[in-house]
C-alpha cells in the first residue's frame, strides 16, 4: 500500500493550506462575530478552482479526483469550517448529483457555473418533521401539464441564503402510497432560486458557523418545468443517499481540518504559557492531551483519505465513509474540548480561536447523518438488521 500523496494532491493541499492561513484565518473571527458572508473569499476560492476539483473539464471542472477535493476541504476547514461546509454542499453533493444524474442540457445549464464557482448550490432534504427519518418527507410535487407544482417546507438548508446561490436540489413525494404510513415515491428536482412560489424563510441563528448561510425554504405552488426533474422519477431518494456517502467523507475532512486547527493552537499555547515556573507543555497532563489529539487527527485523516481513494476507484465505500464520518466528527468534539482545557480560562474567551472551534465542533456529529444514524448504518453493514 502506498500512502504517498501524488504531486498533484500535494499541490492542492499546499495551495489550500496557504489560502486558509493567509486569507481565511485572519477573517474567521470577524465572520463569526458579524455573521457577514465572505463573498470576496468565495470569489477567490472560485478563481483557484476549488469548487470544481473532481468535476469533469467538460462541465467547468478541473478533472481531478475526490482525494484532492477532500484535501482541499480539510485545509479550508482548518481556516474556517463554514467555508468547508460551502464546498461540501456545493461540490460533494450538488455538483456531483448533477454530474451523475443530470441530462446533458441540465449539466450545461446548471453544473458548469457551479463547477466554476460562479454560482453556489444548495441541497434540500431535511424538513420540520423529517430529519434522521429522511424518508418521511412531506414536500410534494404534482405534474400539471408540462410543469411540476411543488408545495412544502425545507429547513436547515446550507448556502441557499447566499446572494450567489442559484438553485436548490430537493426531494419531493411524487406518488403517495397509503399503505406505507405516509411514505411514497420520492423524486429529485432542480429548483432555481428565482422561480415563482419559491421563498426564503427565516435565517437560523446558530451557536456557531455564523459565516455559513442556513435558512428555511418555503414552496407555495412553486412551478418548475417538467425538465427540471433530476434523474429517475422512481429513484430520487436513492440518488440523494448515494451522494450523501460523499458528503460524509467531506464532513470527516472538515472535522480533521478543525481538529488540526485545535492542535495547532494548543501546541502554540503550550509552548508559550508559563505556570509554576515552566511552560505548560512540559507537564505530562498537557503532553498526553496533545499526544492523544495528534494521534486521533492522524487516524481520522487516514480514514477519510481511504474512503475517498476507494470512491475514486469505483469501489464500494459506504462502510469506510460512514466510519470516517462517525470517528472524525466525534474526535473533533474531544479535540476542541481539550483545546479549551489546555488554554484554561483563556480558552473560554472569545479572543482565542479555540473558543470558536469549540462552538463549531458539535454540529459535525449532526449534519449529513447523526452519530446515531452512522452507528445504525454500520450495524447493517455488519449484518445486524
Amino acid at each position: 500500500m502506498d500512502f504517498q500523496l501524488t504531486e498533484e494532491h500535494e499541490m492542492i493541499r499546499d495551495m489550500c493550506r496557504a489560502f486558509a492561513q493567509e486569507v481565511i484565518a485572519p477573517r474567521a473571527e470577524e465572520m463569526e462575530r458579524t455573521g457577514d458572508y465572505p463573498y470576496d473569499i468565495m470569489a477567490q476560492m472560485a478563481e483557484l478552482g476549488m469548487m470544481g476539483i473532481p468535476i469533469s473539464e467538460a462541465y467547468g471542472g478541473s478533472g481531478g479526483d475526490w482525494v484532492g477535493m477532500h484535501l482541499c476541504i480539510e485545509e479550508i476547514s482548518r481556516g474556517d469550517p463554514a467555508l468547508g461546509a460551502l464546498l461540501d454542499v456545493t461540490t460533494s453533493v450538488v455538483a456531483q448529483e448533477l454530474e451523475i444524474f443530470g441530462t446533458e442540457d441540465q449539466k450545461k445549464r446548471w453544473l458548469v457555473p457551479i463547477a466554476k464557482g460562479e454560482k453556489i448550490g444548495a441541497f434540500g432534504l431535511t424538513e420540520p418533521n423529517s430529519g434522521s427519518d429522511a424518508g418521511s418527507i412531506r414536500t410534494t410535487a404534482v405534474l400539471d401539464g408540462d410543469e411540476w407544482v411543488i408545495n412544502g417546507t425545507k429547513q436547515f438548508i446550507t448556502n441557499i441564503g447566499l446572494d450567489n446561490a442559484s438553485l436548490i436540489i430537493i426531494t419531493a413525494v411524487t406518488k403517495k402510497d397509503p399503505s406505507a404510513r405516509g411514505r411514497g415515491r420520492i423524486s429529485t428536482f432542480i429548483v432555481p432560486k428565482d422561480v415563482p412560489g419559491f421563498s426564503l424563510g427565516k435565517r437560523y441563528e446558530k451557536i456557531g458557523w455564523h459565516g455559513s448561510a442556513t435558512h428555511e425554504v418555503i414552496f407555495e405552488d412553486c412551478r418548475i418545468p417538467q425538465d427540471n426533474l433530476l434523474g429517475d422519477t422512481e429513484k430520487g431518494f436513492a440518488q440523494h443517499l448515494a451522494v450523501l456517502q460523499t458528503g460524509r467523507i467531506s464532513i470527516a475532512a472538515m472535522s480533521v481540518g478543525l481538529a488540526q486547527a485545535c492542535l495547532d493552537e494548543s501546541l502554540k499555547y503550550a509552548k508559550q504559557r508559563e505556570q509554576f515556573g515552566h511552560v505548560i507543555g512540559r507537564f505530562q497532563s498537557i503532553q498526553f492531551k496533545l499526544a492523544d489529539m495528534a494521534a486521533s487527527v492522524e487516524l481520522a485523516r487516514n480514514q477519510y483519505l481511504k474512503a475517498a481513494w476507494l470512491k475514486d476507484r469505483g469501489k464500494k465505500h459506504n462502510f469506510e465513509a460512514t466510519v470516517a464520518k462517525l470517528y472524525a466528527s466525534e474526535m473533533v468534539e474531544r479535540a476542541a474540548s481539550d483545546a479549551v482545557q489546555i488554554h484554561g480560562g483563556y480558552g473560554y474567551m472569545a479572543e482565542y480561536p479555540v473558543s470558536r472551534y469549540y462552538k463549531a465542533a458539535k454540529v459535525l456529529q449532526i449534519v449529513e447523518g447523526t452519530s446515531e444514524i452512522m452507528r445504525i448504518i454500520l450495524s447493517r453493514e455488519l449484518g445486524l438488521e
